[in-house]
């Protein structure tokens, strides 16, 4: 049986996924398509990128699947709602990446894009890239849905 690695991050630590459902849901995921990405779609800046990539991998055929964290597809990624909300995760090759090496593996999938990761992959951008994401862009985002989130709670409970 094939073990998953996961990878969080700019952290680069290697657990395997211990839950059979999931492994086989990542497994069928890697043989449909060769990337998969998990992203949410209520986040209007999360969605208005990850829309443009996938009208650009499905203009190019290109074998990038896009789940959306709001659907039951996250669910089978083995990510509660909170946690996938995080971040963007990307699964390729039997490995999961969040954040910017995330980024880069979908980047580095789209020929128009493999620029963009050979630059922020770079030595030392990498880094800067990785500490903006984890402590200023990912959190910030972070906070604005779950503004979004009290508000529609707000307005079903009134």
């Amino acid at each position: 049986m094939q073990q998953f690695r996961m990878t969080r991050g700019h952290r680069f630590s290697t657990v395997p996924c211990g839950f059979d459902a999931v492994l086989h849901y990542l497994q069928d995921m890697e043989n449909n398509a060769k990337t998969s990405v998990l992203y949410n779609a209520t986040c209007p800046v999360c969605n208005f990128e990850i829309q443009h990539y996938a009208r650009y991998a499905d203009a190019n055929d290109l074998p990038i699947r896009f789940d959306d964290l709001n659907s039951d597809a996250r669910a089978q990624w083995g990510l509660d709602a909170d946690t996938a909300a995080r971040r963007l995760y990307v699964l390729h090759e039997g490995t999961l990446t969040s954040g910017i090496p995330a980024f880069l593996v979908l980047w580095a999938q789209m020929p128009k894009y493999r620029w963009l990761a050979k630059v922020v992959g770079s030595p030392g951008i990498k880094q800067m890239a990785c500490a903006a994401y984890d402590h200023v862009l990912a959190p910030t985002i972070y906070r604005w849905h779950l503004r979004r989130l009290r508000k529609q709670t707000a307005s079903t409970q009134d």
